[in-house]
């Protein structure tokens, strides 16, 4: 099994030098570079094609948000997890919109780091639905009318499957438990979240839930954590 090439981006170099020796250590992961400011990272993405990149939210040239908008755009994309002081921010909130995979408390600890870094390699997002509902209530209120309105038009162009599955994963089911509850397949869960994917033009998982959560299609819920 290749190990998972892991890019660190924090203004402060205390934090990088401890996010690189504890994470370095790890036999599946490999440090192939640092930056101190988010106008560093397309140049070194190029260079050293990370996996993962751990991408601080505030830096002083190009902050993360920016950085994370610039690189998920681009083809063959790698994985972000937004590096973060505070539970829920609005800053947080535009990252995950642009296609971050989730975020971690700098305060994390960092056998739960490694573990984030490990999920986001392998394809899953690193973020409760309690946390995005926290995150959620962050919004311009005055913008929820709006926002709900475009969610439902986009959602209305999957199918009433392809629709069910996306509920689900915005409830934070991962695929075993969707398929026992929707009755199929693991392998058909997969297929249906690459179509949903596919159809809204989303990059992962984290986006449908968000995009789940807007349409409202998750009030009723039990928050189910993951």
């Amino acid at each position: 099994m290749n190990a998972i090439r892991l890019l660190i981006v924090d203004d402060d170099p205390l934090v990088r030098a401890g996010l690189s020796l504890m994470l370095g250590g790890a036999d599946d992961v490999e440090i192939v570079g640092e930056a101190a400011d988010g106008d560093e990272v397309e140049a070194l993405v190029d260079r050293t094609r990370p996996d993962v990149v751990l991408m601080d939210i505030r830096m002083p040239v190009v902050d993360g948000l920016a950085a994370t908008e610039r690189l998920r755009g681009r083809a063959e994309a790698p994985q972000i997890i937004v590096l973060t002081t505070f539970h829920a921010d609005e800053q947080v909130l535009r990252a995950l919109r642009a296609g971050a995979a989730g975020f971690v408390l700098k305060d994390t600890p960092p056998a739960e780091i490694l573990d984030a870094v490990r999920r986001v390699a392998a394809g899953d997002p690193v973020l409760s639905p309690a946390v995005t509902r926290r995150l959620m209530d962050q919004a311009a209120a005055g913008a929820a009318d709006t926002r709900r309105a475009r969610a439902r038009a986009r959602l209305d162009t999957l199918n009433d499957r392809e629709r069910e599955v996306a509920v689900a994963v915005g409830r934070g089911l991962a695929n075993a438990a969707i398929a026992t509850e929707l009755f199929m397949s693991v392998a058909t869960v997969k297929t249906h979240v690459s179509r949903i994917l596919a159809k809204l033009d989303l990059g992962n998982r984290v986006q449908i839930a968000l995009l789940a959560h807007d349409a409202g299609l998750l009030e009723g819920y039990q928050e189910d954590g993951g």
